[in-house]
């Protein structure tokens, strides 16, 4: 083995071992905080927006996107953030970020109508061009995704029977709408949800896939051509009600992913709330002992082919064998987790609620 290889397994396996702890500890009641050895460490935002959106760059530097039009942004592993919001965005509700480093990242505003936007920063957050915004009441934009610097896709609820897709070619300077013949038809009633930036994650040069829920059937759409064409699978994720279905998606390749969802309600149950797949999403199978509850965000550990974070409002799950059994090992309150190659994670939720899992 490498040394860059022998570095990348110590990075994955002290990620393990911190998450693991989480377990030993003692637990960790939501609004609480964990103390180091448990793992998650909240940092201080002061705010109490909600952070569903967040792009995780490297162990000293995250954004993080939420409600009332608030992003925030850390250079330093989370020991402070800064406030780098767009200026009059207190009526938008930001629910993805994708960040290409400490300056670059852009910010997906939801919602009906002209409430649906996307804005870009070059230089940290100081300014911020808006460079799409929905004009055709009939859209719902609900997460976007970068292949790369230049090329990214965002995706709305469907219009006219089919989900529609956005397309950049320039980092998100400007978009275009992609044509919907290859676009299978939405199921009655069939939508995405905004719920951790994760219903439309990518992998690699060209692969994409889409998470669905609120129809008869949960299913995920692949894309191998950046958006052109998709083919859809049903999931044994429960479906059958607007409030559930697949709500995030975490692929390490090209072939392997994992699908969380259930039912956001609190006072309903999320069984069967995990799914694997391991032929890129023409198949999936159900988690032999998924999550707990409704989990609406995961994230494979950096440079491991097993292990994985699923986040919800109940708590923190770990898997180590690829999604196929899941443990809960906190019990803080999350919507969404993401983790970075240099050997970090980081989660965001309710009650300006970020934690930091890692090296820092």
């Amino acid at each position: 083995m490498t040394s860059m290889g022998k570095t990348r397994r110590m990075m994955s396996v002290g990620l393990i071992g911190a998450a693991l702890a989480l377990s030993l500890a003692a637990p960790a009641r939501a609004g609480e905080t964990p103390t180091a050895a448990a793992g998650w460490q909240l940092t201080p935002t002061g705010t109490d927006a909600r952070f569903r959106g967040l792009a995780a760059v490297d162990h000293r530097t995250a954004w993080a996107a939420g409600s009332r039009g608030t992003v925030l942004r850390t250079t330093d592993g989370g020991r402070s953030w800064r406030n780098v919001s767009p200026p009059g965005a207190e009526e938008l509700e930001f629910r993805d970020v994708e960040a290409f480093d400490a300056r670059r990242a852009v910010v997906l505003a939801i919602g009906e109508g002209e409430a649906s936007r996307l804005l870009r920063t070059e230089d940290g957050g100081a300014t911020w061009t808006e460079s799409f915004r929905n004009t055709d009441p009939r859209a719902f934009y609900d997460c976007v995704t970068f292949f790369d610097r230049r090329h990214g896709l965002a995706m709305s609820d469907p219009v006219d029977g089919k989900y529609r897709i956005l397309s950049t070619s320039d980092g998100g300077r400007s978009w275009q709408v992609l044509p919907s013949a290859g676009m299978p038809d939405a199921l009655p009633g069939e939508a995405g949800f905004a719920a951790s930036g994760q219903c439309l994650v990518s992998s690699g040069p060209r692969d994409v896939w889409l998470a669905t829920g609120g129809g008869a059937t949960a299913r995920v759409l692949h894309s191998a051509d950046r958006g052109l064409t998709w083919t859809a699978t049903a999931t044994p994720v429960p479906a059958g009600d607007p409030a559930r279905g697949v709500f995030g998606l975490a692929f390490r390749d090209r072939h392997h992913g994992i699908a969380v969802g259930g039912d956001y309600r609190k006072d309903q149950p999320s069984p069967s709330a995990g799914a694997v797949t391991a032929d890129g999403g023409r198949t999936w199978r159900p988690s032999d002992t998924p999550p707990p509850a409704y989990r609406s965000g995961v994230a494979w550990l950096p440079h491991s082919r097993t292990a994985a974070l699923a986040v919800g409002p109940t708590g923190t799950d770990l898997t180590t064998d690829g999604g196929r059994t899941w443990r809960t090992v906190d019990t803080g309150s999350y919507d969404t987790v993401d983790c970075t190659p240099d050997g970090a994670c980081w989660a965001s939720g309710e009650k300006g609620r970020i934690a930091h899992l890692g090296r820092r």
